[in-house]
């Protein structure tokens, strides 16, 4: 991470970060959790009993609204960029993290939504970084409870996130039909 510096997402980044995510989810459907499904990014089927999921149709035009919502919010959300060039602002995104802060009529929690670094730069440190960040302003902003949500076959990501001290606490179904 030496020479990656961490900053907030800002409008000009939302297409690549739109193109890097799709590219992502298209060649590993294995990041593709309840989330991208509920808001329309992807589809689920069940053939044989068992998920097939992958992107939407409009999944490009979803995600980059889902994003610029997050880019631009109010002090409920932040999203954190790593970019290709540490020295200026003129990088390609090659890292981002996607934050919020959410209530369900309880208390405030964290929810980590996305954590994705281009496979050409992973195991930098980057992914470790970012996530550090998010949990670091969630906590600037008296939130404590942290949750985080990944795909049923993304075990990459899941023992990522165990190392960093997540742990998990259910499982999440769909009727498949």
């Amino acid at each position: 991470m030496s020479d990656y510096r961490i900053r907030a997402a800002v409008e000009a980044d939302a297409p690549e970060m739109a193109d890097m995510f799709l590219e992502h989810i298209s060649a590993n459907p294995e990041y593709i959790s309840h989330g991208e499904m509920q808001m329309g990014v992807a589809t689920g089927s069940f053939p044989f009993g068992e998920l097939k999921a992958e992107p939407s149709l409009r999944a490009r035009e979803i995600w980059l609204r889902y994003i610029l919502s997050h880019i631009n919010a109010d002090g409920w959300a932040k999203v954190f960029t790593i970019l290709s060039d540490p020295d200026s602002d003129d990088g390609s995104v090659i890292a981002f993290c996607v934050v919020s802060i959410q209530s369900d009529e309880g208390s405030k929690y964290g929810m980590v939504c996305d954590v994705l670094v281009k496979d050409s730069f992973r195991g930098l440190g980057l992914g470790s970084h970012l996530l550090d960040k998010a949990v670091e302003w969630l906590h600037s902003q008296g939130i404590n409870e942290i949750y985080l949500e990944s795909g049923k076959n993304n075990h990459s990501a899941h023992a990522f996130f165990r190392k960093r001290g997540f742990a998990q606490v259910s499982e999440i179904f769909k009727l498949g039909k």
